[in-house]
């Protein structure tokens, strides 16, 4: 890649980096590869002292991944392959809004919370600029528009094209499908 690209991305040639993978995933996309996961480890913010709590943890992690996520964003719209890319980002839950760990201004963290997370999509038939779904003003439950995680699974399987209730299979004597007996695509949020 080009210098001002390297940069663009803060990508450092040979270095093991989130910014590396966003180029890979890039020059994946650029040829087809159907699905691609990026990974980004050390979220764990507990605050224990295994990781760095929020007040570091979490400023290094946005430092690491914001960037080199835009350019991706960027690059694909530039390509004209973000339409056809659903881009989700996101991780297996959301974080308590109160703190945990010692009660220090310097080194806390939040714990698993099923109750509240956001994810954000980009791309691949999700209408763009918008913010679906609240929390009461502690963060803590959902207020408003609530999405079960079955029906985020309908909708990502419609982006992709598969319609959630005939794709089954059968299991011990009963149809299975893979949002369950549940879900329902979220129209509001298609393009």
């Amino acid at each position: 890649e080009p210098a001002k690209v390297l940069e663009r991305y803060g990508a450092e040639p040979g270095k093991t980096s989130y910014a590396n993978n966003c180029l890979v995933a890039r020059r994946l996309a650029e040829r087809g590869v159907r699905f691609i996961q990026l990974y980004h480890w050390g979220w764990d913010s507990h605050g224990t002292p295994v990781d760095e709590g929020v007040n570091v943890g979490l400023v290094k992690r946005a430092k690491e991944t914001d960037q080199p996520t835009a350019a991706l964003l960027a690059d694909l719209k530039q390509r004209g392959l973000l339409e056809d890319t659903l881009v989700i980002w996101g991780g297996e839950f959301g974080r308590t809004p109160y703190a945990q760990g010692g009660a220090n201004r310097e080194k806390y963290g939040r714990d698993h919370h099923g109750k509240a997370f956001s994810i954000w999509m980009a791309g691949g038939g999700i209408k763009p600029g918008m913010t679906f779904g609240s929390t009461d003003d502690f963060g803590f439950n959902t207020q408003e528009n609530p999405v079960h995680i079955h029906d985020l699974q309908a909708t990502i399987l419609h982006c992709l094209g598969i319609n959630h209730e005939r794709l089954t299979y059968r299991f011990q004597g009963r149809q299975f499908r893979l949002t369950d007996v549940h879900g329902k695509v979220v129209k509001e949020i298609i393009a």
